[in-house]
């Protein structure tokens, strides 16, 4: 090998040595970079493609009744979701087939939603379902479609108390009732946490926690759980014994103005949003209007006793059974002649109550029915809740005032007729609606006199004798005053001649009043469909299993013709003013 050959080879070993060496450098140089130099951001494109923050659900506070019988409470369910980049990039399409058929769903169907979502991170297959679909759904391991923790909620007494708690949506807020009423004390504050994934979407382990869950508050209506099912048991048979189009009953604590049962018919079961309809999930004892008949009779009474213009035992000539007013002619039943203020209210005179109420301004008469809450808000918060209508008295003709005595032309529900009622029970005081278990009765307003009061509930009493209109109202053991009504029914062009609203409105026990109830059933389409037919006798059945389930002592402790008799004894003996 000649000089040149041996410098020649010399030269290429260290040629080679120094390409060694500069690869060797420079990936020591690009080892360095991305471990020092480029750390944080390599480490954040990392933790951007495997940890991930995840939303933990809040539990929504539980609903009880006073007595803290659960009637909302939510529990735990997965949700089934998937991640369209990871399933669509780890061939998840393979096995869209047994997903969908888990799911219930098209595979194309399938494809689809995850196709038109490719951009997304989170896309919902199917909320709430149950824990063996989630367990088959987990097993099947379809890359990117994972399992969400959520919360159902559940109605322990279903459409038993669906009206007055509403429900929620499927995320969980209220859209009904006191759900919704109460949904920002309700719903809770959701929390999160940092998890590892793996390239399937798993998670493969929690790194740390961010916030913890805060669960709503619980809350306790004033509902009484045992009232409301005797209350809508016999609700709903009295609507189909009767045929009825639909029904509401309301029973109140007179002293504190909490609401212990509302039923409504037709119902509807919140457990199953597939059945909803709209027309059966309002609560039409607080959002629907009507005119109350003759219930109305006892606050014109009370109206005329305040000012003065006629007292207990003041004399009204009815003959000879109708009265000219204007051109509208007004007609009781029969010709009852002359007859005092309880017969009156006993026999339900329309011509007595025209007498009565013509005997004040129309200024008067609206005041005192503006004083019992009449045309306003019952300030319950209850959603939907209607005010009512009385309409103004400047505008009132003879006529329109005359009506109003008896209940036609103004426009009530059944929560502020009951309220009313309430106020005849608690001595002239007017109480707040209340919802939710008060701790201490409120005050109240004072909106008419003691005396007065006493005496319109004496005068109530004969309805229910076997003289009076309510008689099936009467409940073994307890004395009962209340009115009835029975009220054509408005359509198109006018009232139409057959259809009706049958209602009871009363209180229990009269000598000392603690409950206040009123019944309204609409369109009552078989047999009788007055009020002391149809109203009086489901006003009894349930007022007779409240006054035992509240263990209120009885207090009728003379047959009924002699306490009748005593009431009208304890009248001020007056000059016989004859209306």
């Amino acid at each position: 090998m000649s000089e040149w050959d041996v410098k020649l080879n010399a030269a290429r070993r260290w040629l080679l040595l120094g390409v060694l060496l500069l690869a060797a450098a420079v990936l020591a140089w690009r080892a360095v970079y991305l471990q020092w130099i480029e750390r944080d951001f390599l480490q954040g494109q990392g933790d951007a493609r495997a940890l991930r923050t995840v939303e933990l659900a809040a539990n929504r506070g539980v609903i009880m009744d006073r007595n803290g019988e659960p009637l909302a409470i939510s529990t735990p369910v997965d949700s089934v979701w998937v991640n369209p980049q990871l399933y669509l990039g780890n061939q998840g399409a393979a096995k869209a087939e047994p997903l969908a058929q888990l799911l219930q769903m098209d595979a194309a169907e399938l494809q689809q939603r995850v196709a038109e979502r490719a951009g997304r991170e989170f896309v919902y297959l199917k909320r709430h379902v149950s824990p063996e679909l989630a367990n088959k759904v987990t097993r099947l391991k379809v890359p990117g479609v994972a399992l969400q923790r959520e919360y159902r909620r559940y109605y322990p007494m279903a459409e038993v108390t669906g009206h007055v708690v509403g429900f929620t949506d499927i995320d969980d807020r209220g859209q009904e009732g006191m759900e919704l009423a109460l949904d920002e004390r309700l719903r809770g504050i959701k929390g999160g946490k940092r998890v590892l994934k793996n390239n399937m979407g798993d998670v493969v382990e929690d790194v740390e926690s961010i916030a913890e869950p805060q669960p709503g508050e619980d809350m306790v209506l004033s509902i009484d759980r045992r009232l409301q099912y005797l209350a809508y048991r016999e609700l709903k048979a009295a609507v189909q014994t009767n045929r009825a189009r639909s029904a509401a009953a309301v029973i109140l604590d007179v002293h504190s103005g909490e609401v212990l049962a509302m039923v409504n018919q037709p119902s509807f079961n919140p457990n199953n949003r597939a059945s909803f309809e709209s027309a059966n999930y309002r609560n039409r004892a607080v959002t629907d209007v009507f005119e109350p008949g003759s219930t109305m009779k006892p606050f014109t009474v009370a109206a005329a006793l305040e000012l003065g213009t006629i007292t207990p035992t003041t004399t009204v000539n009815t003959a000879p059974g109708y009265l000219r007013v204007g051109s509208n002619t007004i007609r009781d039943a029969v010709n009852y002649g002359e007859i005092d203020i309880t017969k009156i209210l006993q026999k339900s005179s329309n011509i007595g109550a025209t007498k009565i109420a013509l005997s004040m301004s129309a200024e008067q008469l609206w005041k005192a029915l503006d004083r019992n809450g009449f045309g306003l808000s019952s300030g319950s918060r209850f959603p939907g809740e209607a005010d009512g209508r009385i309409g103004d008295y400047w505008r009132w003709s003879p006529v329109q005032q005359a009506s109003r005595a008896y209940g036609y032309g103004i426009q009530v529900t059944a929560l502020q007729l009951a309220r009313a009622y309430a106020v005849l029970a608690n001595d002239g005081l007017l109480k707040p609606i209340s919802f939710l278990r008060l701790d201490a009765a409120p005050q109240g307003e004072r909106v008419m006199s003691a005396d007065v009061a006493a005496q319109v509930r004496r005068m109530l009493e004969s309805v229910i004798s076997d003289e009076g209109t309510g008689r099936l109202a009467k409940v073994d053991g307890y004395r009962i005053a209340g009115k009835t009504g029975t009220v054509h029914r408005a359509g198109r062009g006018g009232y139409a001649e057959d259809r009706y609203a049958a209602l009871f409105a009363g209180i229990a026990p009269a000598s000392r009043p603690r409950l206040a109830m009123v019944v309204v059933v609409q369109d009552p389409m078989l047999g009788d469909y007055h009020g002391g037919q149809v109203a009086a006798p489901l006003f009894a059945k349930v007022m007779s299993g409240a006054l035992r389930l509240l263990n209120i002592a009885p207090d009728d402790l003379q047959p009924t013709q002699q306490r009748h008799a005593a009431n009208r004894n304890q009248a001020v003996q007056a000059s016989g003013d004859v209306l």
